[in-house]
């Protein structure tokens, strides 16, 4: 991912012109309770709020004007100059500072020699103005020195914000890639405990049916049998993975998710569901978990539980999501470890163990036989 060098003088243009547009109007209205004549300052007004609503809107609707310096330049030192046409005065030497700082940002630090000729012509100004009025000399001749240091500073703020923006860009390509990466993981794993290992079965199947169908034509046919019902059950497999994956819509509220999940079993299989779902919003791994870990754990309670309700409880405990599916079933003896449940053929719990190891945290299943199971499932938030 590259970032767009233009972006930060662009925005740091903007504000320079909004500085010196406001510095400047304000020391013309200020001067004017002091001028004889309020007319020179309020043209200098007019020329710096005029070109600097253009400015404004040229920067706005085109920032890669940034990338034409010298015709920038040029452009703001005629209105510098105009300003020192109409007033050379206090709105002058804030012209002056805010062009030097202008090509700071868009040149760095090769614009302190037209800092530099700003300064000159400053001092020029502030001779003249001091051989009308004397008074403040220290005052006056402390301004030229401004265009040097607003161009000094414009320069490093500018190199300051490139990098800025520059490492927020790489920072958030990483994180990009971290989550690509995490996502083919997911789904490496979720076809390889799916589609993969039926699909190595009905291959090894087919493997076996030319050589069956010359010398043992009853096999033949039963591993034809097989091949079918292995390519069916793939095919559902792949349409309950896709399922799954998109069961989850990041841009939803995740309370929303589960309920519709829940409200589409309740319709397919006629079984009462109570929600109590906090108000939580998991990142989008862990959503993706949860959701799976409550679909396999109702498929589980509508297949096996014989139940007439179920509950889903969502809820943010100790730094921890923990969401736990109750039903009112049959129950069954739980062995006292998950790892029992692989002789038991119960394979829905282990990956539902799984998900949620893999998540950092850990699935709980409690059932007493005719009282009801209870799986919880907990993972950090």
């Amino acid at each position: 991912m590259t970032v767009d060098r233009a972006v930060a003088p662009a925005a740091l243009g903007r504000a320079v012109l909004l500085g010196r547009g406001a510095a400047t109007l304000t020391a013309a209205g200020t001067g004017l309770r002091l001028a004889p004549d309020p007319g020179p300052l309020l043209l200098a007004a007019a020329v710096v709020a005029v070109t600097t609503a253009a400015g404004l809107v040229l920067f706005s609707r085109n920032p890669y004007v940034v990338r034409r310096p010298v015709a920038l330049l040029c452009g703001d030192g005629l209105v510098t100059l105009a300003v020192l046409a109409a007033d050379p005065g206090i709105a002058y030497f804030c012209a002056a500072a805010g062009a030097s700082a202008l090509a700071g940002v868009v040149i760095g630090l090769r614009a302190l020699p037209l800092a530099a000729a700003h300064a000159a012509l400053g001092y020029a100004v502030a001779a003249r103005v001091l051989a009308g009025n004397p008074a403040h000399a220290e005052f006056v001749l402390a301004f030229p020195i401004a265009c040097i240091l607003a161009a000094t500073g414009a320069a490093v703020a500018t190199a300051a914000l490139r990098r800025h923006v520059e490492l927020s860009v790489r920072v958030v390509a990483s994180a990009q890639r971290e989550a690509a990466a995490d996502e083919r993981a997911r789904l490496a794993r979720e076809l390889h405990d799916s589609v993969a290992k039926t699909l190595r079965g009905v291959s090894f199947a087919a493997l076996a049916l030319p050589q069956s169908l010359r010398r043992h034509p009853d096999l033949a046919e039963r591993l034809a049998d097989t091949v079918s019902t292995g390519a069916a059950a793939a095919a559902k497999e792949a349409r309950d993975l896709l399922d799954g994956l998109r069961s989850d819509e990041p841009t939803r509220d995740f309370a929303a998710v589960l309920t519709d999940l829940c409200s589409a079993w309740r319709r397919s299989t006629g079984i009462a569901v109570v929600l109590e779902l906090a108000a939580v919003d998991p990142p989008l791994p862990v959503r993706y978990e949860l959701c799976r870990i409550l679909q396999e754990a109702l498929r589980n309670a509508g297949r096996h539980s014989a139940a007439s309700s179920v509950t889903v409880r969502l809820a943010a405990v100790d730094g921890r999501l923990v969401l736990t599916v109750a039903d009112n079933g049959r129950g069954f003896p739980v062995p006292p470890s998950l790892v029992a449940f692989r002789t038991e053929h119960r394979y829905g719990i282990l990956g539902m163990s799984e998900r949620a190891r893999l998540s950092g945290g850990a699935l709980r299943v409690r059932s007493t036989p005719g009282r009801g199971t209870s799986i919880e499932a907990a993972i950090p938030a």
